[in-house]
């Protein structure tokens, strides 16, 4: 009984440790790789292709899925973060996060380019596609965007100090499927821009149902 008690501690103890791991880009792939990219000091830049998007038939009626994509893939529940800075020119220039888990359900959240404002925002696609936009009051040198898997929902934010963090969103994520993983920029309406992206991290979550279940079931004395 004893043993058995030790055993779960140490499972539960193993399985709550959240492990942080600086992604290395060079082991990622591209889905719509650009012209012109470098990866140096595991920062990403990139010359984001024109007329490229990602969405799905609403409101405009068309579909379009030739942005730049350089991911990995996971299949369990995890945070992911990374520092933003472009040099945005064009209306609906944009770069962030991207999860997907293929080209009819996936949710783009980062910042975007409009009329001259920077909004932190957010694409969520099953199907068919919807937008929402938070304005920022100034256009800020860099910005972090994070997302957090669990279960069926995906946790948006964002920080302009990687300290303190805002919601701004929780979307519908399929449950227990692997997705891809990693970062998108895009550029609609122009004829291109520089998007950095930098300190790229994916931390593994333990999965929520397990470690109730160990909860519920630890052997007594």
């Amino acid at each position: 009984m004893k043993s058995m008690k030790k055993w779960l501690f140490s499972l539960l103890t193993f399985l709550t440790t959240q492990i942080t791991m600086a992604q290395s880009l060079d082991r990622m792939q591209w889905f719509n790789e650009p012209e012109k990219w470098q990866i140096k000091d595991n920062v990403l830049t990139m010359n984001v292709t024109p007329q490229s998007d990602y969405w799905r038939i609403s409101h405009y009626g068309f579909t379009v899925d030739d942005a730049p994509f350089l991911y990995t893939t996971y299949g369990g529940e995890f945070e992911a973060k990374v520092k933003l800075t472009g040099d945005f020119k064009a209306r609906f220039d944009q770069m962030g996060l991207m999860i997907r888990t293929d080209h009819e359900n996936y949710i783009k959240t980062g910042v975007e380019f409009v009329d001259g404002k920077l909004n932190v925002s957010t694409v969520v696609t099953h199907h068919t596609s919807d937008w929402s936009v938070n304005p920022l009051e100034k256009i800020p040198p860099f910005i972090w965007v994070k997302a957090i898997r669990r279960l069926d929902a995906l946790e948006i934010f964002y920080s302009l100090d990687d300290k303190t963090y805002t919601m701004t969103r929780i979307a519908y994520l399929k449950d227990n499927h692997p997705v891809m993983i990693g970062l998108m920029a895009a550029c609609p309406d122009g004829k291109g821009f520089e998007a950095k992206f930098e300190q790229f991290q994916v931390k593994h979550l333990p999965d929520q149902r397990r470690v109730e279940w160990l909860k519920k079931n630890e052997v007594k004395n």
